[in-house]
C-alpha cells in the first residue's frame, strides 16, 4: 500500500508547550503514521521559578505534571524522597529524577483518592504549576492531610504561529488535542477572525471540553481517560469519522 502523502495527511494542531507537543508528535506518529501531519505552535511556554520552600520537614512530595519535575530539579534543595504523581509520564519523570513515585493513573480527583488510600505520616508539599486545576492541596488538607503548596513554574502565553494561523483559515478538517482548560481559553482567545477550519476537538476531560464548546467546531470528543493514551483513543475516534482525502 502506497505511502499518504503529507498534502493529503489530516493536520493536527499541538498547541501544548514545545516539549510536551514533540512527545505527544511522536506517539501520534507510531499510533497513525502517515495519516497524520503534526503542526507545532505551543501557545505557553514553560518559565522555571526558584521559591523559598517552607520550613519544616515534609513526608512526601506531590506532581501533577512533568514540568513540576523539572522544575523540582533545579531547586537545588532535598526534597522528600517519596513522590505521589497524577499520572503514569509524571511518574516516569519523576523516577528519571530520583524519585520513588508512584503514578494515580488519571486526573486529580484520582491522585487525591490514592493518596488519602495510602496517606504519609506527615506534612505533604505539591510543587505546581502557576495555573492549575483540582484543588489538590486544598481537598487533601479538608481530609487531614496538611498539603502545602508551591508554585515552581509558569506558563508565558505565546502568539499562534503564521502556519497555525494558515490551517485555521483554510476550509478543512483540522484535529485539535486539547489538554487543559488554559490551553481551550487560549486558544479560544488567539482563533483569528478569519477562522474558517473545521475544527475536530479531542478534549482531556469534560472541564476542557467545556472550556472549548465556545470554539465552532464539526466534532468534539472528550478522552475516555485523562491522559496521553486516552488523547491518542479519541484523536483516533475523530480521524475514523472522517472522510478519506
Amino acid at each position: 500500500m502506497a505511502k499518504q502523502s503529507t498534502a493529503t495527511a489530516t493536520p493536527v494542531l499541538l498547541t501544548r508547550p514545545e516539549a510536551r507537543s514533540l512527545a505527544f508528535a511522536a506517539a501520534l506518529d507510531v499510533h497513525f503514521g502517515d495519516r497524520l501531519r503534526c503542526v507545532m505552535a505551543p501557545l505557553m511556554a514553560p518559565r522555571i521559578l526558584s521559591p523559598s520552600l517552607p520550613e519544616g520537614h515534609f513526608d512526601a512530595v506531590i506532581f501533577t505534571s512533568a514540568t513540576a519535575v523539572e522544575a523540582a530539579r533545579k531547586l537545588g534543595v532535598p526534597l522528600p524522597t517519596r513522590a505521589f504523581c497524577v499520572g503514569a509520564r509524571t511518574a516516569v519523570a519523576a523516577r528519571a529524577a530520583g524519585f520513588v513515585a508512584s503514578s494515580a493513573g488519571g486526573d486529580a480527583g484520582d491522585l487525591v483518592a490514592a493518596i488519602l488510600s495510602d496517606p504519609a505520616r506527615g506534612r505533604l508539599l505539591h510543587l505546581r504549576g502557576q495555573d492549575s486545576t483540582g484543588d489538590v492541596a486544598e481537598r487533601l488538607t479538608a481530609h487531614g492531610i496538611t498539603t502545602i503548596p508551591v508554585i515552581v513554574y509558569g506558563q508565558d502565553p505565546q502568539p499562534l504561529t503564521s502556519e497555525a494561523t494558515g490551517l485555521l483559515q483554510d476550509p478543512a478538517p483540522l484535529i485539535l488535542p486539547i489538554f487543559s482548560t488554559r490551553s481551550a481559553a487560549l486558544l479560544s482567545a488567539a482563533l483569528p477572525e478569519t477562522t474558517r477550519a473545521r475544527l475536530h476537538i479531542a478534549a482531556m476531560s469534560a472541564a476542557v471540553a467545556k472550556a472549548a464548546f465556545v470554539m465552532p467546531n464539526d466534532a468534539l470528543v472528550i478522552a475516555r481517560q485523562p491522559d496521553a493514551e486516552g488523547m491518542l483513543e479519541a484523536v483516533g475516534t475523530l480521524l475514523a469519522d472522517l472522510p478519506p482525502p
